[in-house]
């Protein structure tokens, strides 16, 4: 231990002689600069002072035939029985030697002191203290490292035989098992019918008969009968053998990315002929993805001081680039100061940090990591480095727009096939949207609800594809027996959408479902009333009957837009939402100015 640190030693000196005390920090300045000695002359202080901190030595000249001696060293073992003792005496009884030994006090000086003694013997428990410490820091890194594989992946150890021995909470969460359903069963209880037999075979021949790692793409059944799909990594841990003790696996749920093909291709499949052309990017989502994993290391300023291969290879810097350097080479102008901001007060605060950040590479293209960033502490709990572990996410994110771009098109256009076949126009269905986010806007909706309501708006009419041309088109007034079948299409257009768990077909099931409902409770197709009705549905109610009536068609003329307040202001409360009608008429230039942006041309 050089000398720097010996000046963090900490030491109670014991002691009840005067000239013993002075020579012996004589000497301890001289030899090893430490300032952190406590010096007491009682056995109880020294007790008191022991509860109250930590000492890496306890010198003291008591002798051990001194039964309030051997009181305090038990008295200090029964708190830390690992404490290192120093013994200063002379040692003129031999039964003293005798009772230190049994008390394991192993470091004695004999006094009077002489230098090159002391220095043995601090040189000695120097060198213990310091390998305690390196011992508790390796130990503290090593569990930081188990608790950042814990929190990032979904983690699974198996002993030779492949029964579990070991499942995070993630692993019982996305299986649906408990842990104690899980130890001691093969990882087959979770095998799904469709993955090949020779997938695991292939497997088994891997890690058991190479002793190498196994990576693949799994597919699984959980205990409720869902099915979820991991890239997994299977390890292979080996003795100083070579001999396999235990399996370690890691998994990273890509569900979600595999649903997003199968979702998109029913939709494509289902909803419309005239939609033939998206079904190109299916094949796109064909490919499977590979989660990237990296690895880096930063001290407490943020300055990296290890990266690994596979965050070189996305980030395309290389190591001698990174190291030494912060992350701000490869941060996104576009992320706010502010989530960096509260992810240092997390990190500070010793707290585990979780999130996706978009990053640039060296070439200035952008991409994703779904990160974890974990504060490493020493046994004092300070903070001493950080270290992060990174999922390449970026075709999730890319595939994700891309569906989401996608669906905004397909809803698109199934509402004006839909008003193409009702004699409407296309931009009918642009105008409602726009209709439709202002008014979410002016209630207090949040932007992402505002966006979702103009996206889905479009098909509120979509179960209209399902009624009878000579309904449709009729241009007389409908029968009552045909009124009832066109009243039909709120309940088809709800049954066509509300499978999906995409939020946007979602909310298209609910306007669809109700924009025809009341708020007096006497609308169709459930006969709702006032807050019964979802808010998307009530504010595209008020904005489809305004377009219908605002709007000139082949069979009809606009109405003048004093007939059209005049009907609202009647039916408010009524038909419609009172508040709404309220927003619509305290804004009503708004609307205007959005109805002459997308005229219809004749």
């Amino acid at each position: 231990m050089e000398n720097n640190k010996n000046s963090k030693l900490s030491i109670l000196f014991v002691c009840t002689d005067d000239e013993c005390i002075s020579k012996a920090l004589k000497l301890l300045k001289q030899e090893y600069n430490l300032d952190d000695i406590t010096i007491c002359k009682s056995k109880e202080e020294a007790y008191t002072l022991y509860l109250q901190s930590n000492f890496d030595i306890v010198l003291t000249n008591f002798l051990m035939s001194d039964e309030d001696g051997k009181k305090m060293v038990k008295k200090i073992r029964e708190i830390n029985e690992d404490q290192i003792f120093i013994l200063i005496s002379k040692f003129n009884k031999k039964k003293d030697l005798i009772k230190a030994i049994k008390l394991r006090i192993r470091y004695y000086i004999q006094y009077p002191i002489k230098k090159k003694e002391l220095k043995e013997v601090f040189d000695s428990c120097i060198k213990r203290v310091s390998n305690r410490y390196e011992i508790k820091y390796v130990n503290s890194i090593l569990q930081h490292y188990k608790l950042a594989v814990d929190n990032s992946t979904i983690l699974s150890k198996a002993d030779k035989k492949g029964r579990i021995t070991y499942a995070n909470e993630e692993f019982c969460r996305i299986s649906k098992y408990n842990l104690n359903e899980l130890l001691g069963k093969q990882h087959n209880i979770l095998r799904h019918e469709d993955m090949p037999k020779e997938t695991f075979r292939q497997m088994w021949e891997t890690i058991k008969e190479k002793k190498k790692t196994w990576k693949g793409i799994v597919k699984n059944r959980a205990k409720d009968g869902s099915v979820y799909i991991v890239d997994a990594t299977i390890i292979p841990v080996l003795n100083q053998d070579n001999e396999v003790v235990e399996y370690l696996g890691i998994r990273h749920d890509i569900t979600e990315i595999e649903s997003y093909k199968e979702l998109l291709k029913d939709k494509l499949d289902t909803t419309s002929k005239g939609l033939s052309e998206k079904v190109h990017l299916i094949k796109e989502f064909e490919k499977a993805i590979d989660v990237s994993t990296s690895f880096t290391r930063t001290d407490t300023k943020g300055v990296i001081t290890y990266v690994n291969d596979k965050f070189c290879e996305v980030s395309g810097f290389s190591k001698k680039q990174l190291l030494g350097n912060s992350f701000s080479c490869v941060r996104d102008k576009e992320v706010p100061s502010l989530t960096y901001k509260k992810m240092w007060e997390q990190l500070k605060s010793k707290n585990i940090w979780r999130g996706i950040l978009k990053n640039r590479t060296k070439h200035n293209k952008a991409y994703y990591m779904d990160t974890t960033i974990i504060p490493i502490v020493n046994i004092n709990d300070e903070i001493i480095e950080y270290i992060s572990i990174k999922h390449n996410v970026s075709e999730i994110i890319y595939l994700n727009k891309e569906i989401i771009d996608t669906q905004k098109e397909v809803l698109y256009t199934m509402g004006t096939i839909c008003e193409g076949r009702s004699n409407e126009t296309g931009n009918h269905v642009k105008r409602v949207a726009e209709y439709s986010f202002l008014m979410a806007k002016k209630c207090g909706l949040s932007r992402k609800e505002c966006e979702l309501l103009k996206l889905a708006s479009p098909v509120h009419d979509i179960g209209k594809i399902a009624i009878e041309d000579s309904i449709l088109k009729k241009p007389a007034k409908l029968s009552d027996e045909e009124y009832l079948k066109m009243k039909e299409h709120a309940t088809i257009g709800y049954e066509m959408l509300r499978n999906s768990k995409r939020e946007i077909l979602k909310a298209a099931a609910t306007i669809a479902h109700e924009h025809h409902e009341r708020w007096d409770g006497k609308g169709y197709p459930r006969g709702l009333e006032k807050e019964q009705i979802h808010i998307y549905g009530r504010i595209t109610a008020v904005c489809d009957v305004f377009d219908a009536l605002a709007s000139k068609r082949c069979y009809k003329q606009a109405w003048p837009l004093e007939k059209i307040v005049k009907l609202f202001k009647e039916e408010r409360a009524k038909q419609f939402d009172p508040n709404l009608v309220d927003i619509f008429l305290n804004n009503l230039d708004e609307f205007l100015k959005i109805q002459e942006e997308y005229q219809d041309e004749f």
